[in-house]
């Protein structure tokens, strides 16, 4: 098994070639230029790949770009293979980043967030405090509530 190191470093490799042969080596017009290698992660004995890619466009687009780049495995195998020099070459998974998704479904939790906060600012514009401005009670409180009951803590015993 490799250490953590030299997958990292494999997947980094992996990553730039891939992503370099789709820009410049690969002529299927299904891939084009709206493609974008976002991740690499590789198994701890080197021997498989996951790539992860985004596609620009509608889901179509990333229809016919899943398919081209199954077609195109080989092809970048190949090519990784080379750039690696090691002894076995990784198969090479293909796998849609959910990344896009993920970050708008976030910005809108966020937007929805920020309109409450607006609302809540907007409702308490104009309130003030219901026992003051600062509602912990403090020693020296304490001490002249004691003295205007009349109670003070020392002993009196009655004879």
């Amino acid at each position: 098994m490799a250490d953590n190191a030299r997958a990292k470093k494999l997947a980094d490799l992996i990553q730039e070639v891939v992503a370099e042969k789709l820009q410049r080596g690969i002529k299927d017009p299904r891939l084009g230029t709206h493609v974008t290698i976002t991740d690499t992660r590789v198994t701890g004995d080197l021997r498989e790949a996951t790539v992860f890619y985004t596609v620009y466009g509608d889901d179509e687009d990333r229809a016919s770009a899943a398919a081209g780049l199954e077609s195109a495995r080989g092809i970048l195998r190949s090519a990784v293979g080379a750039a690696a020099g090691t002894k076995f070459t990784p198969t090479l998974a293909f796998v849609a980043d959910a990344l896009p998704e993920n970050a708008k479904a976030i910005e809108e939790l966020l937007d929805r967030a920020r309109a409450s906060d607006a609302k809540v600012r907007e409702a308490s514009s104009g309130a003030t405090y219901a026992g003051g401005a600062d509602p912990y009670r403090k020693p020296e409180d304490e001490a002249d509530e004691a003295a205007a009951s009349g109670d003070d803590d020392g002993d009196t015993t009655s004879a």
